[in-house]
């Protein structure tokens, strides 16, 4: 006899229908299963029998073959262990699958029944409306990330039995129900603020400027001058998540597995700071078994790279792409995916290998060799994607002791956020978002000088030693300036901040 039960399974962040066939027929006892399936699918047969037996049916000694379709699209995870069990008591009419058309069923089986929890729950009830489907029967602890979505009826099962006796309407499970808004509007307060950092007032200034433009960030400074703590509330001051950004967000983690059942709708920026140990698959995404990395982890949110020069150059490398794209493609001989990576970059470094080149009360016993080796560990064409370097210095014993709080992020943001307004308006014809996305033609047309920050950049362009390439920058982060100003034109102090935020390109470091 055949039976079938209807699946979903992810590939990159969509989510697509797999439906399981079950055939039933005479021969020797043998349980196979077909369509792509990886390792963890194929070791599914001794726990799917193990499952029915031990929640109190008999398994079919007969033979088994399961097809997973499409057959042409590898199947991977333990996601598909529920309905290939339901499909085989289907096959045995221990349940009638006739009036299932409209369900979806996922979940991984315990040896004793129980149902656990997947991955990627969030993405697949997201898919559902497309594939035609409304009910998701899912395990329990994924249950809210379904119910998330409006006009999805997501069913929580605890096990086998369960879901058996759900289907042959021997018990109600009632369907579980959240407030989308409510959750999000819960989990959109950060636990950092801007008020928390004493003194670096320079500092704060420049990331609330490369938080108004979308620039991508450099700090350079001493061991403990507090550019981690910086970096980490960089996201209190961005503007603030949507709920349609939210669930985007919220998708890559569940595919990644890292969703929590109590934060089912992520409602702050994600910060996201790999250790510099970490290889180029982990940070690009791919594997095996393709999942997002941490530059898609950090999708519409922030990636802290501390100790740049640490990283291996190969892995700072594939930076490149993504910064420039805002998604991050992996090819594979079986497929192409593409998973989002629109994050705004933030790095720190030392000065130096010792770190205390800049400081004032450390002596610095690094040689300009070095410390112009230790600069060169950065490449060209990464640097050219980072708008503004801002100098961390060590923080002074008054400011220390300063017993003032310092601005909230929530007034740093509201400027920020009028600034937003600024560039949404002005750019709402040549699909720009930030000052930072500008090319060449654009910043001719929108980057209007007056006549003293004309005669400012070009002294600072022959006289400083700015270099070329650093032009196009000056002039993106000055008008993000002039924006949170309020000014149309360009002014000469804002010309002047901007270049006092590149600090490599004034040869400060040998």
């Amino acid at each position: 006899m055949i039976a079938k039960i209807y699946s979903s399974c992810v590939l990159g962040v969509d989510a697509y229908e797999v439906t399981a066939e079950v055939d039933t027929g005479s021969g020797l006892p043998h349980f196979n299963i077909v369509g792509l399936p990886d390792m963890a699918i194929k070791e599914s047969r001794d726990r799917i029998k193990a499952a029915i037996r031990n929640s109190g049916f008999s398994f079919p000694s007969t033979k088994i073959i399961v097809n997973l379709a499409p057959a042409d699209i590898k199947k991977e995870g333990a996601s598909f262990d529920l309905p290939i069990a339901l499909s085989i008591l289907s096959a045995e009419n221990v349940i009638d699958c006739s009036d299932l058309k409209g369900h979806i069923f996922c979940g991984e089986l315990s040896l004793d029944g129980k149902v656990k929890p997947i991955k990627g729950a969030l993405p697949i009830a997201m898919a559902l409306k497309k594939m035609g489907k409304n009910i998701f029967v899912l395990p329990e602890e994924n249950s809210r990330e379904a119910a998330i979505i409006k006009g999805i009826e997501a069913y929580p099962v605890s096990s086998l039995k369960e879901a058996v006796d759900f289907l042959n309407k021997k018990i109600i499970i009632k369907k579980k129900e959240v407030n989308p808004e409510a959750y999000f509007r819960r989990n959109s307060r950060y636990c950092n603020d801007f008020s928390d950092v004493k003194g670096q007032e320079h500092v704060k200034r420049g990331l609330e400027v490369a938080s108004a433009g979308g620039h991508n960030i450099l700090l350079i400074g001493p061991p403990g001058s507090g550019k981690s703590m910086l970096a980490k509330r960089l996201p209190t001051i961005l503007s603030e998540m949507t709920l349609e950004e939210g669930l985007e967000t919220s998708s890559i983690h569940s595919i990644a597995g890292i969703l929590a059942p109590n934060k089912v709708i992520i409602g702050t920026r994600p910060f996201r700071s790999p250790h510099h140990t970490i290889s180029d698959a982990a940070l690009l995404g791919g594997g095996t078994n393709p999942a997002p990395g941490e530059i898609s982890l950090a999708h519409n949110g922030v990636l802290f790279l501390d100790e740049l020069p640490e990283f291996r150059r190969n892995v700072l490398e594939v930076l490149r792409q993504p910064l420039e794209d805002g998604a991050v493609t992996i090819a594979r001989v079986a497929n192409t995916l593409t998973y989002p990576a629109k994050f705004m970059l933030v790095a720190a470094m030392n000065p130096c290998p010792c770190g205390h080149f800049t400081d004032p009360k450390r002596e610095c016993h690094c040689t300009p060799f070095q410390i112009q080796h230790y600069l060169s560990k950065i490449s060209g064409p990464l640097l050219d994607r980072i708008d503004i370097h801002l100098e961390v210095p060590r923080l002074k014993y008054e400011h220390l002791t300063d017993k003032r709080r310092g601005e909230t992020s929530e007034v740093i943001r509201k400027r920020v956020d009028a600034a937003h307004i600024i560039q949404k308006n002005r750019y709402k014809d040549d699909g720009v978002l930030f000052n930072a996305h500008l090319e060449s033609k654009e910043l001719e047309k929108h980057c209007i000088l007056d006549k003293e920050a004309e005669e400012l950049l070009k002294l600072a362009i022959l006289e400083l030693g700015i270099s070329a390439r650093a032009y196009d920058k000056i002039l993106k982060v000055s008008r993000t300036i002039a924006d949170l100003d309020g000014k149309d034109i360009i002014e000469a102090h804002h010309i002047s901040e901007a270049i006092s935020y590149r600090s490599l390109d004034r040869n400060l470091w040998g």
